[in-house]
């Protein structure tokens, strides 16, 4: 068995057919289909069921898909070991970063890292967090941003934790003290991000806890346009405290949600047992030198 055809497979599956899987290996189609039929000959078992222009995955497809995956991960880990053990003087960075929060906590690094290590290439993705976990287990990047707490299949370094704080329009009968809670907010309709935000899943997981399902009345992956539906009063929203104070509005009053196991606690994450470069390590060094401070709890 050839990393090759693994390769070829993997990518057909990933890029959803033969044609741009070609362009992601840097082949001709003829040749990525030649390499997954040789992969199923010697296997002796068909991987993808050709439906048209479609493949789909037969069930031991899926079996070697996950298993190949891990192949390529540890190929990759030995090729970045062997070139620490060179002692290369460039090298690559490779993180996966979510949409929420990234621009304040990890861009101030970003021109530290590059003044310190400036042969270090750095290479950034941006997915929400399934597709980020997905990515990672892949050995596609070395890090990525994720709330706490992770599967097993990770480690991961605090960054920052802040509670969460609920956004409703000025005007609302209950936009009143300093704090409230989820019970409070049952009866008014939710302004939730996008699906694969891990946001969410926080907020419906204490909703669940609390005894009901909030009624959703818009999604979106983009935070001001997110508060500005708070202020055309269609309903509430949810930022850490740190980007609801960055996102101020007259017509947006902000209250800190007094829900327990709701904090907004980032890390970065890695693959448990992964080789981490020099340009890896580096990156978890600064990010720990300063965020360190704010990593393990809430401010009051």
């Amino acid at each position: 068995m050839e990393l090759r055809t693994l390769r070829a497979f993997v990518e057909v599956v990933r890029q959803g057919g033969f044609s741009q899987a070609a362009k992601a290996v840097f082949a001709t189609q003829p040749t990525v289909s030649k390499a997954v039929k040789q992969l199923e000959d010697e296997l002796g078992v068909p991987l993808l069921d050709r439906i048209g222009h479609r493949s789909e995955m037969t069930a031991a497809g899926e079996i070697v898909y996950r298993r190949a995956l891990a192949i390529l991960a540890e190929r990759d880990d030995l090729i970045a070991e062997l070139d620490e053990l060179r002692g290369l003087k460039r090298g690559v960075l490779r993180l996966g970063l979510p949409p929420l929060g990234s621009s304040t906590l990890f861009a101030p690094l970003f021109a530290v890292y590059r003044s310190r290590y400036p042969g270090i290439e750095i290479r950034l993705v941006e997915h929400g967090s399934k597709r980020q976990e997905e990515i990672l287990l892949a050995g596609e990047i070395d890090f990525a941003g994720s709330l706490l707490p992770v599967s097993d299949e990770f480690e991961a370094q605090a960054v920052r934790r802040e509670p969460l704080m609920a956004l409703l329009p000025s005007g609302h009968p209950v936009a009143k003290g300093r704090k409230i809670s989820l019970a409070d907010l049952a009866h008014i309709p939710f302004i939730l991000f996008e699906s694969g935000f891990a946001l969410n899943k926080v907020i419906l997981d204490a909703c669940e806890r609390r005894g009901f399902a909030p009624d959703v009345a818009a999604r979106s992956g983009q935070i001001d346009f997110i508060v500005e539906l708070v202020a055309a009063g269609l309903g509430v929203a949810f930022l850490p405290r740190m980007i609801a104070e960055q996102r101020a509005h007259p017509s947006v009053r902000r209250l800190l949600l007094d829900e327990p196991e709701t904090d907004w606690h980032m890390a970065l994450v890695w693959r448990r047992g992964a080789y981490l470069s020099h340009a890896a390590r580096a990156w978890l060094a600064l990010a720990r030198d300063v965020h360190g401070k704010a990593a393990s709890g809430a401010a009051s």
